[in-house]
């Protein structure tokens, strides 16, 4: 008797798991179809805007030299000027 009702245990489990795969499948669907619409109107506005090009531009600094081969870049991360640990 214990090995039948182990068994269901087991089916009903592998069925709810489908069952729970397929609806997070779904709510990703819906999720990713939601965020293109809005980057997509984002986009739209932005064009409208002007705003997109300003931040895209990149000047040009004429006078500078290559950097030499003793320059190192020391750590990873973001650099934190004039922070001093407390």
């Amino acid at each position: 008797m214990g090995a039948v009702v182990s068994c269901m245990q087991s089916a009903f489990r592998a069925v709810g798991r489908t069952v729970m795969s397929v609806l997070y499948g779904i709510g990703n669907i819906i999720t990713a179809v939601v965020y293109g619409i809005i980057d997509f109107f984002g986009a739209i506005v932005g064009c409208l805007t002007c705003s997109g090009s300003s931040r895209r531009r990149r000047r040009h600094r004429h006078g500078t030299t290559a950097a030499t081969t003793s320059t190192r870049r020391r750590g990873w991360g973001r650099r934190r000027y004039g922070v001093s640990a407390i």
